[in-house]
C-alpha cells in the first residue's frame, strides 16, 4: 500500500503552535505509585456513582413510583387544574431522562476505558454529564486493575469535549482524495506556514541534540486511535504532538516496523497503521497519550500486549539511535512543506491480483526486476515513454515524406539515422516502458467525460489530481459537482468520480476538447500512479531539493506535457533551464531567457485572458472547453521556472498566480529553500529520487527525466528533424545483402505482402505465432533488438523471464546454425539479439536492389538499372504482413516500416517508369506505376507521374478518363496543388469535365 505522510486535517500547519485544546500541548506523564489520596479519592467516586446510577431510581421507585398515567387521558384531562401530584410527577419524568442520560454517559466512559483504545464516544446534549461520568470513572480506575492505560491523564480532564477531539488524516485505504476547502486563504496559510516552518527548523538540531545526550527513562508507548468521523490518526501527527515535529514520523516507522502487532499484522507502510496498533516511541516522546513501562495503573490484557510488543523491539533499537543521531546532525534539512490545506490520498488496492495493467508495471515482473542496462527513469514512466515515442514516430515519418516530396536531400526511401550509445539505450527504454493503451484509454475516458458534461449542459468540474490504479482512473474535484456522467461513478464521496478500464474501453474517438491538458506525471505510490493538475492549483506549486534533482523533475514534466497525448493546443513556458529541449515539440515549448522576460510574457498575457473571460462571460477557462467555442480558446499556458528567484521577483510571481488558475494558467517554480511566498503546494524532493509534501498526504517515487536521458531523448529527435543536417545522412541500407546466384540465404522470409518463411520447418501450432513475430520483428531491425524490448513487443502486458528465455531457447533452435556451426541467433557485446548475414527478408532484398540500381551497378549502365528496379518491383505482393492476426504485431505502430515501405516502392515505380520513359514506353511506364500503386495508393508523386505517362500516349481521351478519376478520389478535400498545376498543364480542359462529373 501507499507509503503516505499526512498533516492535521484541522488546516494548522505543521509546526504552528495550536490554537486550541484539539492538539494538546504536550506533557509528560509521571506514573506514580497509588496514595492514600487516591484511594479516599476512588472510593468518594464509587460513592457518588452509586448514589446517582443506583440510588437515584431506587429513590424515585420507592417515593414517586410510576410517574405517568397508567391509562390513555382523556380530552377532559387537559382543563383540569395542574395540581401537586401532576407537578411531582413532572418534575421525576424530567429526573428520569436525566438519570438515563447520565447512566448512558457513564457506560460509555466505563467501556472506553475497560477497552484500553482510543477516545470514548460522545453522547447527544451530555456534555456537562458526560464530563463528570468521565471524572468519575476516572478517579474510580486510578486504583483499579481495568484502569486504562492509553486514556487522557486527568491534567486533561477539565478540557471541553470537543477539545479532546484529535484531528487526523483520512488513511491510505479510501479512495484519492485531496480533501477539498483550498480556498482563497490559502495564499496566506502558505506565508504563515512558512514562517513557522522556517522558525521550527531552526529548533530541530538543538532538540535532536538534546534528545541525544538526555537521559529520558522508561520506554513510551503509543497505542493507535480509532477514527472520529472522517478523521484518522496518523505517524505523522504522532510525531508532531509528541516529538514536536511531524517529518520525524520516520523514526517511529523505523522502531516499529515488521514488529508483530496485538492483531497478529505487521506495520510495512508508514501509511498503513490500525487503531488498536502499539507504537514504540523515541527517548524523547512526551504527551499526555504516552505510557512508560506498564505497571499495575493499566489493565493486564493492555499490559501483556505491550510486554509482548516490547519483547520484539530489540532489533530495531539500533535503527532508531541511528536514524535519531542523522536527525540531530542534518535537523532541518527537510524544512517543511509549506501550502495548502489539501491532502491527497492514494487509491485503495482492488482484490483483484495483479498490478496497474501497464507495460512499465510489468516491465520488473519480466525481467527479474532487472534494467538490463536500460534507464530506470524511462522503464517506469509509461505515459512519458509513450508520449516521446509518439512525437518521435511523427517526427521521422515528417522526414520521410519532406525528403520524398523533395524538400529535404537525402534519406530518401530510407531507415533514419540508427541511434547509438545513449540514444540506443534511451530509444530502447521507450520502447520497453511505454504504454500507448493507457494513454489512449486516458484521453478518451477525459474527453467522453467533456462530452458528456457538455450533452448535459453542465460545466467541468475543477479537478486537482488523477490517479491511475490498476487501469481504474480516478478523478479528484475541488470541490462537489453533482453526480457524474454515466458510466462515471462517485467515489468515496462527492468529490470522487472514477471510471473503471472496463468502462473506459468502451469510450470512442469524440470530438470534444481536452478537458485537462493540465494533467501530468509526478510519480507512483506503489502500483497507483500520480497524476497532478498543474492548471488547476489555485496558486503555485513550489519544488525544493538538490538543483540536479530539481532539474530531473522539471525535465520529466515539461517532456510529458510538451508530447502527452491527452491534450490539444497548449504552451508551455522554460525559465532557466530545457533551452535543449525545444525540439521535443517545438509547437508546444517556448524558452524565456530570464524572470524579468517571464513577467513582461505572462502580465500580459494574464490581462490577455482576464480580458478575454470577462468578454465570453466566462468565469473560467473549465466553461469555456465545452460548448460550441470549446476547440477554440483556453488552451493552457504552464510556466516551468528551475531558478529560484529573488525576494522580490517572488512576491511580484505570486501577485501573478493568485488568480492562475481561473485563467488556466499554471506555475512549478524551483526554490532552493521552503519558503516560497504564494506557495500553495510545496514539494521536496530527495536525494533518492522521492517527492515529498507531507501537507499533502504525499511522498511518492518520482517521475525523472535525469541530464544523461534528458541529452540522448533530444538527441534522438535533433537526428530525426528533416532540416537537420539535410546533406549528411548517407542513403545506404542498414543491411546489403548479396543479390547475386551465389548469395541465395539459407533462411529467407517474405514480409512484403503475406507472410512466408522458407527453408525452415513450420514450429507446431501453438509455439508458431511468437516465433514468427519474433522473427519478424528481428528482421525489421538488423542493428539488434534488445531482450526486453523483445519481450515487451510480444508480450505487452508482461511476461516472466523464464517464459522469456525458453521463447528465445526456441527461435535459436528453430533457426538453427550456419554450415561452420554459428548459431542464425546471436548477442552482439551490448546483449542484443541480431540475426546472422544467413537470415534475409525480402525488404532486405528490395532495399538493396533500389541501392544497385540507383546508387550501385545501375548507375554505369542503363540495362542493369532496368533488370533490378523490375526485380524489386516483383518482390512488392501487398503492404507489410498483410495478413498479420488481430491483436499481434501491436508493436508496428511504433515502427516507421509502415510509412517507410510505400516511400520505397513509390521511389522504386517512379525510377522503373523514368526508365521505360526515356524510349517512350509509356505503357510499360503505366505498368510500373500502376504496380507500385497498389502498395502506396497515397503517394501524391506517382499519380502525377501516371498522368504524364498517360499524356505521353498521345490518348486524350485516357487523359481525361484519368483526371476524373483523380478528381474522384480527392473528395471534398480536393486535388493537391501540384497535380491541379500539372493537370492545367496537360489537360487545360480538365475543370470542365470535373465540373459536369460534379
Amino acid at each position: 500500500m501507499a507509503r503516505r505522510s499526512t498533516s492535521s486535517s484541522t488546516g494548522r500547519p505543521a509546526g504552528t503552535p495550536p490554537s486550541g485544546p484539539r492538539n494538546r500541548t504536550p506533557q509528560p506523564v509521571r506514573l506514580r505509585r497509588r496514595t492514600f489520596g487516591d484511594v479516599v479519592k476512588a472510593f468518594l467516586a464509587f460513592v457518588v456513582l452509586l448514589v446517582l446510577v443506583v440510588g437515584v431510581p431506587g429513590a424515585l421507585a420507592v417515593t414517586v413510583g410510576w410517574p405517568l398515567p397508567r391509562s390513555a387521558p382523556s380530552m377532559d384531562w387537559l382543563s383540569q387544574p395542574i395540581g401537586v401530584d401532576v407537578f411531582l410527577n413532572t418534575l421525576t419524568v424530567i429526573v428520569w431522562l436525566a438519570w438515563a442520560q447520565f447512566t448512558a454517559c457513564v457506560l460509555v466512559e466505563v467501556k472506553a476505558a475497560l477497552s484500553g483504545i482510543g477516545l470514548p464516544g460522545r453522547v447527544p446534549g451530555a456534555g456537562p454529564s458526560q464530563l463528570l461520568a468521565r471524572q468519575l470513572v476516572a478517579a474510580l480506575l486510578l486504583v483499579g486493575a481495568t484502569a486504562a492505560s492509553f486514556t487522557p491523564g486527568l491534567s486533561q480532564l477539565g478540557h471541553s469535549l470537543e477539545g479532546n477531539q484529535k484531528g487526523t488524516v483520512a488513511t491510505a485505504q479510501a479512495t484519492p482524495g485531496i480533501t477539498p476547502g483550498i480556498l482563497a486563504q490559502q495564499q496566506e496559510q502558505a506565508k504563515s506556514t512558512a514562517a513557522a516552518l522556517a522558525e521550527q527548523a531552526g529548533h530541530v538540531s538543538a532538540q535532536a541534540e538534546h534528545g541525544s545526550t538526555a537521559t529520558h527513562g522508561a520506554t513510551k508507548y503509543y497505542r493507535i486511535q480509532p477514527p472520529e468521523g472522517r478523521h484518522h490518526d496518523s505517524l505523522w501527527e504522532i510525531a508532531q504532538r509528541h516529538l514536536g515535529d511531524g517529518r520525524r514520523y520516520k523514526e517511529i516507522y523505523e522502531l516499529n516496523k515488521d514488529r508483530v502487532q496485538p492483531d497478529g499484522s505487521r506495520l510495512s507502510e508508514a501509511s498503513l497503521i490500525r487503531p488498536g496498533w502499539i507504537m514504540e516511541m523515541p527517548g524523547d516522546a512526551h504527551g499526555g497519550e504516552l505510557v512508560e513501562n506498564p505497571d499495575a495503573h493499566v489493565s493486564p490484557e493492555a499490559r501483556q500486549q505491550i510486554g509482548d510488543y516490547a519483547q520484539t523491539g530489540d532489533h530495531a533499537q539500533h535503527q532508531h539511535q541511528q536514524q535519531h543521531e542523522q536527525q540531530a546532525q542534518g535537523g532541518g534539512q527537510h524544512a517543511g512543506e509549506d501550502g495548502a490545506t489539501a491532502q491527497i490520498t492514494v487509491p485503495s488496492q482492488r482484490q483483484t491480483g495483479g498490478n496497474t495493467g501497464t507495460p512499465a508495471a510489468h516491465a520488473q515482473e519480466s525481467s527479474g526486476h532487472s534494467s538490463f542496462g536500460l534507464p530506470e527513469a524511462l522503464l517506469g514512466a509509461p505515459l512519458l515513454a509513450a508520449g516521446l515515442l509518439a512525437a518521435l514516430g511523427r517526427r521521422r515519418r515528417q522526414a520521410l515524406w519532406q525528403s520524398a516530396l523533395g524538400a529535404v536531400g537525402g534519406r530518401r526511401g530510407m531507415e533514419p539515422p540508427i541511434p547509438t550509445g545513449d540514444a540506443q539505450d534511451v530509444q530502447d527504454a521507450l520502447l520497453v516502458g511505454a504504454d500507448p493503451e493507457g494513454v489512449r484509454l486516458l484521453d478518451r475516458s477525459l474527453r467522453g467525460l467533456a462530452a458528456a458534461l457538455t450533452a448535459e449542459s453542465r460545466s467541468l468540474p475543477v479537478v486537482y489530481a488523477a490517479w491511475l490504479s490498476h487501469g481504474d482512473l480516478h478523478l479528484q474535484l475541488a470541490q462537489p459537482a453533482g453526480k457524474p456522467p454515466a458510466p462515471w461513478q462517485l467515489g468515496q464521496d462527492q468529490t470522487f468520480w472514477t471510471l473503471t478500464r472496463a468502462d473506459a474501453e468502451r469510450y470512442e474517438d469524440t470530438d470534444a476538447a481536452a478537458p485537462y491538458p493540465g494533467l501530468v506525471s509526478l510519480g507512483t505510490m506503489d502500483d497507483s500512479r500520480l497524476l497532478l493538475n498543474l492548471e488547476a492549483v489555485p496558486g503555485i506549486v513550489s519544488l525544493s531539493g538538490r538543483e540536479a534533482d530539481r532539474a530531473a523533475l522539471f525535465a520529466s514534466v515539461a517532456a510529458e506535457l510538451a508530447t502527452n497525448g491527452w491534450s490539444d493546443r497548449m504552451t508551455i513556458t522554460l525559465v532557466g533551464f530545457g533551452a535543449d529541449l525545444t525540439p521535443l515539440a517545438p509547437n508546444r515549448l517556448r524558452h524565456l531567457d530570464d524572470v524579468e522576460a517571464l513577467f513582461e510574457t505572462m502580465e500580459a498575457e494574464t490581462r490577455q485572458r482576464r480580458g478575454a473571460l470577462g468578454a465570453a462571460d466566462h468565469h473560467s477557462v473549465l466553461t469555456g472547453r465545452t460548448g460550441p467555442a470549446q476547440h477554440t480558446r483556453w488552451a493552457p499556458n504552464l510556466v516551468l521556472l528551475a531558478t529560484q528567484p529573488s525576494a522580490e521577483d517572488a512576491v511580484r510571481l505570486a501577485e501573478l498566480a493568485a488568480d492562475a488558475s481561473r485563467l488556466g494558467i499554471g506555475y512549478l517554480v524551483g526554490t532552493e529553500s521552503d519558503d516560497l511566498p504564494g506557495a500553495a503546494w510545496a514539494m521536496e524532493i530527495t536525494p533518492d529520487g522521492r517527492l515529498l509534501a507531507p501537507l499533502l498526504g504525499l511522498e511518492l517515487q518520482a517521475q525523472l527525466l535525469p541530464a544523461v536521458q534528458q541529452r540522448a531523448v533530444v538527441e534522438l529527435f535533433v537526428e530525426a528533424d528533416p532540416e537537420h543536417d539535410p546533406d549528411g545522412p548517407t542513403t545506404t541500407p542498414p543491411f546489403l545483402v548479396d543479390i547475386s546466384e551465389q548469395g541465395r540465404p539459407a533462411v529467407y522470409a517474405r514480409l512484403v505482402g503475406p507472410y512466408e518463411i522458407m527453408g525452415l520447418d513450420t514450429p507446431d501450432g501453438e509455439r508458431s505465432p511468437l516465433l514468427h513475430e519474433a522473427l519478424a520483428l528481428l528482421l525489421l531491425h538488423r542493428e539488434g533488438v534488445h531482450p526486453r524490448v523483445l519481450s515487451s513487443a510480444l508480450w505487452p502486458r508482461g511476461v516472466t523471464e523464464d517464459v522469456r528465455d525458453a521463447l528465445l531457447e526456441r527461435l535459436r533452435g528453430w533457426l538453427g546454425t550456419d554450415p561452420d556451426g554459428s548459431p542464425r541467433l546471436r548477442a552482439d557485446a551490448a546483449g542484443r539479439l541480431t540475426l546472422a548475414k544467413s537470415v534475409v527478408s525480402d525488404l532486405d532484398v528490395l532495399r538493396s536492389l533500389y541501392y544497385e540500381a540507383t546508387q550501385g551497378k545501375g548507375v554505369d549502365s542503363r540495362a542493369v538499372r532496368g533488370r533490378l528496379l523490375t526485380d524489386a518491383l516483383v518482390l512488392v505482393r501487398g503492404p507489410l504482413l498483410a495478413d498479420r492476426a488481430e491483436g499481434r504485431y501491436r508493436w508496428l505502430t511504433h515502427e516507421i516500416v509502415d510509412a517507410q515501405l510505400p516511400l520505397l516502392v513509390a521511389d522504386i515505380g517512379l525510377a522503373l517508369s523514368a526508365f521505360h520513359l526515356e524510349k517512350d514506353r509509356a505503357e510499360k511506364a503505366i505498368e510500373a506505376l500502376g504496380a507500385a500503386l497498389r502498395t502506396a495508393p497515397a503517394d501524391e508523386r506517382l499519380w502525377n507521374e501516371l498522368l504524364r505517362a498517360t499524356h505521353a500516349t498521345g490518348d486524350p481521351d485516357r487523359l481525361r478518363a484519368l483526371a476524373a478519376d483523380l478528381v474522384t478520389r480527392s473528395g471534398a478535400r480536393g486535388l493537391p496543388p501540384r497535380t491541379e498545376a500539372l493537370l492545367d498543364e496537360l489537360l487545360p480542359t480538365w475543370r470542365d469535365g470535373a465540373a459536369a462529373t460534379g
